[in-house]
């Protein structure tokens, strides 16, 4: 039986806020088997769902809420999650949002495996796609289909050197998430960043926490972790906004300048259609993938 995944212990940590610019204190906690993801605004007393309905804005990044709580910039904690397989997990934060750290899930890569992963007595459940379902804005979309494991494939393409016609894929079942795409970073153009600035948003960014580009590259001191970094970072966001829908996904992601926006409607599309999907039980431990916190069987 391929077992459901919590921490072993709780751990925290501080940030800034991405938008805010302030300090938040975040703490990870183990849950009992079935729990899911949720968070909690512990200034609140609150609990707010990680699931895709919980979903209350898609601007910038994904933001959940329940009545007067909302909780910010979750996708990349939710990231690190589903790629180190954590199926239950408490997610507790004193402020409007998750810390934005470095701006990718490397941290909270780094955070979970200091508090440990134990399997608990229940078998892992995963949401296996049965047919294809897709959105489509203008030259934008994305889609979900049928496949064997879990694969995301991506294509930036926008009018600057290092976003121009960017594809990158990634077979989840080969491929190990901490290492190809973890410490990717979020990225945004200086232009964009002052003038978010100017309106209050976006007042913690900084280049500790943001791939800043201009016109022709990068003004990062040290340069991009990875040439195709800003597909990548999209390949992140996409893994940590698919686990909204509340199981590992067995299935095949594409998306063509997609983000945010766009992935929650994705989810909510799959959910709504009851013969795109089933819920399965991984009794099987033949053929596990290797490399992978997502711990997904390879059908025969």
């Amino acid at each position: 039986m391929i077992k459901q995944r919590t921490l072993d212990h709780a751990i925290r940590c501080s940030g800034i806020g991405l938008h805010s610019g302030k300090k938040v204190d975040l703490v990870l906690h183990p849950a009992e088997v079935d729990t899911g993801i949720v968070f909690i605004r512990s200034d609140l007393d609150i609990e707010i769902k990680g699931h895709v309905s919980s979903v209350v804005d898609t601007r910038l990044c994904t933001t959940i809420g329940h009545g007067e709580a909302s909780i910010a910039t979750v996708e990349h904690i939710m990231s690190a999650l589903a790629g180190l397989g954590i199926d239950n997990a408490r997610i507790e934060v004193n402020g409007p949002e998750v810390p934005v750290m470095d701006g990718s899930a490397s941290p909270f890569i780094f955070l979970i495996q200091c508090a440990g992963i134990v399997e608990q007595n229940k078998a892992k459940k995963v949401l296996r796609i049965k047919k294809r379902i897709s959105i489509e804005d203008g030259d934008k979309s994305c889609a979900l289909y049928p496949a064997s494991g879990f694969r995301v494939s991506y294509h930036l393409d926008y009018a600057h050197p290092l976003l121009s016609n960017c594809k990158v894929s990634f077979d989840f079942s080969r491929q190990g998430y901490a290492r190809e795409v973890s410490r990717a970073r979020t990225f945004g153009f200086i232009h964009e960043v002052e003038a978010l600035q100017k309106a209050g948003l976006a007042l913690g960014g900084s280049m500790d926490n943001a791939v800043v580009l201009d016109k022709y590259g990068v003004l990062n001191e040290g340069g991009l972790r990875y040439a195709d970094e800003c597909a990548r970072h999209k390949v992140l966001d996409t893994v940590g906004d698919l686990f909204l829908i509340g199981y590992p996904i067995v299935g095949a992601f594409e998306g063509e300048k997609s983000g945010h926006a766009m992935n929650s409607q994705l989810v909510q599309a799959v959910l709504a259609d009851e013969t795109a999907w089933v819920i399965e039980e991984l009794e099987d431990t033949n053929e596990v993938t290797e490399n992978s916190g997502f711990a997904i069987p390879i059908p025969q």
